[in-house]
């Protein structure tokens, strides 16, 4: 599992005109999932995420996670970050079809959730607009395969 994870002020997702999930203060989390990703991942993910200490304490050090810090999640699905770009025409072979991507992605927001963060999302496959006000800028890659 893969996720682009940026440090925001704000970020929304937008679907059909509509705002579908919006945060403040956060992380704005893009999210792949790879064809060989199970259960372990995803809950490995949804742990980093979680625990990820890149907001600034009193002193200006970043040394806070998303929970003291007040933060808001906004998870969206985003299969090109497994995009095999050997070629000039991307393929994405190796990102998870829908039926197992799904349940992995929901899992994500479902352990974020459970660990009382207030979680907002895209929708799985859908065209989304989404906007963000970066903070920092301060954006980490993380990898399960690397975590």
């Amino acid at each position: 599992m893969r996720a682009v994870l940026t440090r925001v002020l704000s970020a929304s997702v937008e679907i059909d005109g509509a705002i579908t999930g919006q945060i403040g203060k956060g992380f704005l989390v893009l999210l792949g999932v790879h064809e060989d990703d199970t259960e372990a991942e995803a809950k490995k993910i949804a742990d980093k995420i979680c625990g990820l200490r890149i907001f600034e304490d009193a002193a200006g050090k970043m040394n806070l996670a998303p929970d003291p810090a007040e933060a808001g999640i906004l998870i969206i699905s985003q299969f090109t970050l497994f995009a095999d770009c050997r070629s000039r025409r991307p393929g994405f072979s190796h990102a998870a079809r829908p039926e197992k991507a799904i349940p992995l992605y929901e899992l994500v927001i479902s352990e974020c959730r459970s660990r009382g963060f207030h979680v907002e999302t895209g929708r799985f496959g859908a065209e989304m607009f989404v906007s963000s006000v970066n903070d920092g800028p301060i954006t980490i890659i993380l990898d399960t395969k690397e975590l």
